[in-house]
């Protein structure tokens, strides 16, 4: 299941689809939300299986709910199941998230309480996610404007206690990572740090704005703008570090440029890994 070279691809969305499919030659693969498919008409998944014949497809999971003490449902797991023996992707993900709780969904991907409960809870859901699925997931850190009450540890080392008790490798958003060492004022770099190198698998990349009043402003991770310059210095440092080869995602969920647009900043991410790469070969050297 693993790549066997970094691969650089697109976030599959119905307005990018001719661009994407007119480009196949400058994108390694494109991840797909899984859960857009979950009850699908039939001649949608035969789209999707189509897809998957022409390039490599990865499946990204919105709503499962992995961080939360409270146990991914079994149905939502038999679902995902179900696509990825259809689909056969090269790998699949979800988010270090809850998205329900107490029998109410709020709709949103939230950052829970970062705590030895999540720590369990998560571990214990990342297992049944393996079991049914046959393939452990990537995790994602998501991005939050608030600091989850009731922590009582820092991100970092809540999702590498996750990591390091499961066999999920981390898929790493590096923009979710420099929106919230932007809001909450920790160094980014340590962070990734650490992340012990062999772990990290995958990375999303995206863009955001700013938002609220001047003296008491967030950095919102909206995904409807370009890709900053401190994310891909952000992912030069991965490449540096990372031990295994990288599957690196544009997200782009609205205001959509032209393809080619995007196709530069994918361009730009090449050649960011390749910078990392070839540092950490001067050092080996």
């Amino acid at each position: 299941m693993m790549a066997v070279r970094d691969r650089f691809g697109l976030g599959w969305r119905a307005k990018l689809a001719l661009g994407i499919l007119s480009n196949l030659d400058r994108i390694d693969l494109v991840e797909v939300i899984a859960d857009d498919y979950f009850r699908a008409p039939q001649r949608e998944r035969r789209a999707l299986r189509t897809l998957a014949a022409q390039t490599a497809v990865t499946l990204h999971g919105v709503s499962l709910g992995m961080a939360s003490s409270v146990a991914v449902e079994t149905k939502r797991l038999d679902q995902m199941a179900r696509l990825f023996e259809e689909v056969r992707p090269v790998s699949w993900s979800e988010h270090l998230a809850f998205v329900r709780g107490g029998g109410i969904e709020i709709g949103h991907l939230a950052a829970p309480p970062r705590s030895a409960a999540t720590v369990d809870g998560a571990i214990t859901n990342l297992r049944r996610a393996r079991e049914i699925v046959g393939v452990a997931p990537q995790v994602e850190n998501i991005a939050t404007l608030i600091d989850p009450p009731g922590s009582d540890r820092d991100e970092v080392t809540w999702v590498s206690q996750i990591i390091a008790n499961s066999e999920s490798d981390l898929l790493l958003d590096l923009h979710n990572l420099h929106a919230n060492s932007t809001n909450f004022d920790f160094d980014p770099v340590d962070y990734i740090a650490r992340i012990p190198p062999h772990r990290i698998s995958a990375i999303h990349l995206a863009g955001g704005k700013w938002i609220g009043r001047p003296e008491a402003r967030r950095l919102l991770d909206d995904h409807l703008h370009d890709v900053p310059d401190p994310v891909y210095q952000l992912l030069e440092e991965v490449g540096a570090r990372a031990t295994q080869p990288l599957t690196v995602i544009l997200e782009r969920d609205g205001n959509y440029p032209p393809i080619e647009w995007l196709l530069d900043q994918l361009d730009r991410a090449r050649r960011a890994v390749a910078r990392g790469r070839e540092r950490r070969s001067a050092v080996a050297a």
